[in-house]
């Protein structure tokens, strides 16, 4: 699985109009699901995303996760997960991307989900977009950071 994970002051995704999630201060995250990716990549995944210290202490400097976060500085810090089958495009030859690494969608959308259950079991607030829907996803990115992960990379033996 791969992610690219926004610390953003706000972010919200919209389908045909109609807001499906919107978060406050917290973590944009955009996910995207390979072929083989299992259970064990989703658990990687929020473990990382929920303890990655990207938000800053009383110093300024960026030592804290999204729950530290959240409790210094009594802000409820949440994540809006937004699937993206689109992290997984190979664009190394030709112009048009391909997409024959990207899981089917049933096989997506079940870790998808199950990844939003790891986040909440963190005892985080996580908001979602709509699954294989066109979005509009809107966000004010703080800092800016920005941070790819990708469990395989992690996770290779």
């Amino acid at each position: 699985m791969k992610a690219v994970v926004q610390r953003v002051t706000e972010a919200s995704v919209t389908v045909d109009g109609v807001e499906k999630g919107r978060i406050g201060h917290g973590l944009l995250v955009y996910i995207g699901v390979a072929l083989d990716d299992g259970p064990a990549d989703a658990d990687w995944l929020a473990d990382k995303i929920a303890g990655l210290r990207i938000f800053d202490d009383g110093e300024g400097r960026m030592n804290l996760s999204i729950c530290e976060a959240a409790d210094l500085h009594g802000l409820t810090h949440g994540v809006l997960a937004v699937s993206q089958f689109t992290l997984m495009g190979d664009a190394r030859k030709g112009r048009r991307p391909s997409w024959a690494r990207a899981a089917p969608p049933e096989e997506a959308r079940k870790l998808y989900e199950y990844f939003m259950e790891r986040i909440r079991g963190r005892g985080l607030i996580c908001e979602s977009g709509e699954f294989r829907a066109r979005m509009m996803v809107g966000s004010t990115n703080c800092g800016p950071v920005t941070v790819l992960l990708d469990s395989r990379e992690a996770l290779a033996p």
